[in-house]
């Protein structure tokens, strides 16, 4: 039934109320300060709403397409995944836990291998995943970032890891924790072979992973207004039962500091590494 009276024909608007159409979703994305960005716009600015500035938190395929030269490159060790060897259960089942993800995300685990170049710059990529199961670093992560480095030596070639990761995997208990020193003694290998090694730190990046290799890197960088720590900002204060400095975990608080050498806006990324790459290789 159309009602004459909601129409506005003053403005040229004489559509039925049943006969408007619903935007689309994704269609539109609004960031944390009420910005309404059209996802199209979004798209080609890396993700990052011109007006306020804010990152949008995006997956490997997106920071592989950004930053590796007309988006041609090579996945390694795809075929790595996780299984429940621990037979583990919370709410549901692991085993059902992992299909579930896999089937949501298209992903097989938490993190992608890729080389290719980088402003001409060979490179090894490590491309974290927050969407399956919070980036967690699990023993395929740990497996998978053995292999990236082994791939480096081998050919000689510097490597970067992108991280965005809840923590350690609960879900895979100790083997999770043992992965911590299992990258940190390849990177020390890769470091022995005087090849670079570049952290790049996104929203959030927490737990284990800052504990370890997040933290160990040549040269780390940040996006804006990442947060980065190991206990999130509630849990400390809970803990200490006192008020947080102001912005407290932000990546802008790290480089004030001295725990992140600095800052890199998205679509400044691809530029910073290749020169970092290049000065840290002489190539």
């Amino acid at each position: 039934m159309a009602f004459d009276w909601f129409k506005r024909k003053a403005k040229n608007i004489t559509t039925s109320t049943e006969d408007k159409k619903d935007v689309p979703k994704g269609l539109w994305h609004q960031t944390p300060s009420g910005k309404i960005v059209e996802h199209d716009e979004l798209r080609r600015n890396n993700y990052v709403s011109p007006e306020d500035g804010f990152h949008v938190r995006i997956g490997s395929n997106e920071f592989y397409e950004m930053f590796f030269d007309d988006n041609k490159y090579k996945e390694l060790d795809a075929g790595v995944e996780s299984v429940d060897m621990l037979n583990f259960k919370d709410t549901k089942a692991y085993s059902d836990r992992l299909k579930e993800v896999k089937a949501k995300t298209k992903l097989n685990e938490s993190i992608r291998n890729a080389v290719g170049k980088v402003g001409g710059h060979e490179m090894v990529i490590s491309c974290m995943d927050f969407a399956f199961i919070g980036g967690s670093l699990g023993s395929v992560m740990g497996e998978k970032i053995r292999r990236a480095v082994d791939y480096c030596i081998k050919n000689k070639l510097p490597y970067m890891i992108i991280c965005q990761s809840g923590g350690a995997r609960m879900q895979e208990a100790a083997f999770s924790l043992m992965q911590l020193a299992k990258v940190q003694s390849k990177l020390a290998q890769l470091s022995d072979e005087g090849l670079p090694y570049i952290a790049y730190l996104c929203d959030p990046t927490f737990g284990g992973v800052t504990a370890s290799f997040a933290m160990t890197a040549d040269i780390i960088m940040a996006e804006p207004g990442a947060l980065i720590g190991f206990a999130g900002p509630r849990v400390i204060r809970e803990t200490i039962g006192k008020d947080l400095p102001e912005g407290f975990q932000t990546s802008e608080f790290l480089v004030e500091k001295g725990f992140v050498d600095f800052i890199v806006k998205r679509n400044d990324a691809k530029a910073k590494v290749a020169q970092t790459v290049s000065l840290l290789t002489h190539a």
